[in-house]
């Protein structure tokens, strides 16, 4: 008879983290990615698998107690084409196995909102991103309300930590910049109030959610520290690696709308632009009360982000 294990589909900075916190509990755990990447560990099984195959899936998930979507579809244009088969699938093996599925989310789903983002904001999207990913969850919920699955989502901001890759939000792709010395391009309010979420405190709230049933049933954002604007974080950033005060020069809301109409990617950061325009805040009070999770200090969360990005930027 095969252990109980937890399954993990995506090997991201989340998805990394994810499975050396619970391998390092002494939970088995299964890697799931196509090209059979991810975290070495003595607990740790890496599968080259295409979790879009439901029937692949299926199979590899038989006797997990935990699925874990933490998969990443890669450049915003490709959501459309490859997240609903991947979610749709991931969903199945979740309820075929008998499994808990829990899912890594985002905020987009809420859309612009007055105030700080609660557990109980009504998803509100104004782009096809925040669509979908509102769509997924509907989908998961709707299973968990049939008793097919017993499902949650676990929300985060941007990422923060030193593991973040400069493809994971715009704010590391600044400081690749402002951390060589170089001026940074940035798109908004650069001094609009923002949070930020490490990239651990991901990790760990995805492993309580799968594991406290007062967790199913539910969305649950991630806990992180008080909201600070970019160029507040690129200064402290800049300070702890001795690069000085950051060089930032704004690009007109304009000026990215019509690179928009020929560069799909700016296009579609238009599309959620209004997360840089305006106080962009998360309220997880709920969860911190509910499960005992705080978000890492935030002067440690930076020191090491700070070392890790700056060696990356220098490098180049």
């Amino acid at each position: 008879m095969t252990e109980p294990f937890h399954l993990i589909v995506g090997a991201g900075p989340v998805g990394r983290a994810l499975a050396l916190q619970l391998a390092d509990a002494g939970t088995p755990v299964r890697v799931v990615t196509r090209s059979g990447g991810g975290p070495e560990h003595p607990g740790i099984a890496r599968l080259a698998v295409d979790a879009s195959d439901p029937d692949r899936l299926e199979e590899v998930a038989l006797g997990a107690e935990v699925v874990y979507n933490c998969a990443n579809p890669g450049s915003y244009p490709k959501w459309e084409r490859v997240w609903p088969p991947l979610s749709a699938s991931i969903l199945h093996a979740a309820e075929a196995s008998g499994a808990v599925l829990v899912t890594m989310g985002n905020l987009y789903g809420y859309g612009p909102v007055d105030g700080p983002m609660r557990r109980d904001t009504p998803l509100r999207p104004t782009d096809h991103k925040g669509e979908l990913r509102a769509r997924m969850w509907r989908d998961a919920l709707a299973a968990h309300e049939a008793g097919r699955v017993r499902a949650t989502e676990a929300r985060a901001s941007d990422y923060l930590g030193p593991t973040a890759p400069t493809s994971s939000g715009l704010l590391p792709m600044y400081a690749d910049a402002t951390l060589d010395g170089r001026r940074a391009t940035v798109f908004g309010d650069p001094d609009a109030p923002h949070s930020w979420t490490a990239v651990d405190d991901i990790a760990s709230t995805l492993a309580v959610l799968g594991r406290d049933e007062r967790a199913w049933g539910s969305p649950w954002l991630v806990p992180s520290n008080p909201p600070r604007g970019v160029r507040e974080v690129l200064r402290a950033l800049g300070e702890r690696a001795g690069t000085g005060e950051p060089r930032l020069r704004r690009m007109p809301r304009w000026t990215l709308s019509a690179l928009g109409l020929v560069v799909p990617i700016l296009r579609e950061v238009t599309g959620v632009l209004y997360q840089f325009e305006r106080p962009f805040e998360i309220d997880a009070t709920e969860t911190t009360a509910t499960f005992g999770i705080e978000p890492t200090d935030w002067d440690a969360l930076l020191d090491a982000t700070a070392a890790a990005w700056h060696q990356r930027a220098v490098a180049g």
